[in-house]
């Protein structure tokens, strides 16, 4: 397994909070400092692109997209290089710390680390949810907030995001004519369903490759192969050092 220790590195667009501000409202989390070599009190022209390819149409409305079109400051914020045991802890912290910044001024966030965005209504949604949450329901609110997917590469549907949580990536084998209105829930579901078992499930400490899977006990039958994560180099924020774990189908 690789050293690599993960983290967060956090983008936030504001024209009324600034870097200062920023930066007392996260450290008041623990843990998270503004880059003060990335960051800056003027807009950036790149924001509107790189927030629509961080799946803002997911969740983003017209306030969202006039929120980034209209920005003056974008600061970076970092956690520390996350040990595994404590990577969904920090998450969860920088999750009501993001739901602290919007509710301080920041416009719009998105996560460097996972390349992942929210509209502002649906990251308020998610940290309420994660504030009380435990086991299986605080894993879901942590995938929703931080994991990336279902992204495709023309042979599995997999996610980017799971080594924020101190956990493998997840994936699904799947032809193109599966990826279908009536079909791609059901994967979806599946790569959720393993994401939580690999948080939630002491067992999944202990996976071994060809082992089987079922969403319920009458459920098709999956096959888990795991690997090293190989669609990134090492010093990318999306490489995942605990590598993947796929679904593949039996037969």
């Amino acid at each position: 397994m690789s050293e690599v220790s993960p983290r967060h590195v956090l983008c936030v667009l504001s024209s009324e909070l600034g870097l200062p501000e920023m930066e007392r409202i996260a450290a008041g989390f623990g843990g998270f400092v503004l880059d003060r070599e990335y960051s800056e009190e003027e807009p950036d022209p790149r924001m509107p692109d790189a927030f629509e390819a961080s799946l803002a149409a997911a969740s983003f409305d017209e306030a969202d997209w006039a929120a980034v079109e209209s920005h003056d400051t974008v600061g970076y914020l970092l956690s520390a290089p996350m040990m595994r045991e404590l990577a969904a802890d920090t998450s969860r912290r920088l999750l009501a710390a993001t739901a602290a910044l919007l509710g301080s001024g920041a416009s719009a966030v998105k996560n460097e680390s996972s390349g992942i965005t929210h509209g502002r209504d649906r990251w308020l949604a998610l940290a309420d949810l994660a504030a009380g949450a435990e086991n299986e329901d605080l894993a879901d609110a942590l995938v929703s907030a931080w994991v990336k997917r279902p992204i495709y590469d023309g042979q599995v549907l997999y996610s980017c995001g799971m080594h924020l949580l101190g956990a493998p990536e997840v994936e699904i084998e799947a032809e193109r004519e599966d990826l279908t209105d009536d079909d791609l829930p059901d994967l979806v579901m599946h790569l959720d369903a393993l994401a939580i078992y690999l948080l939630t499930d002491p067992r999944a400490e202990e996976i071994e490759d060809g082992a089987g899977f079922r969403m319920t006990e009458d459920a098709p039958r999956w096959v888990l192969r795991t690997g090293t994560c190989d669609r990134y180099d090492e010093d990318d924020l999306f490489f995942n050092p605990y590598g993947y774990v796929r679904l593949t189908r039996t037969g």
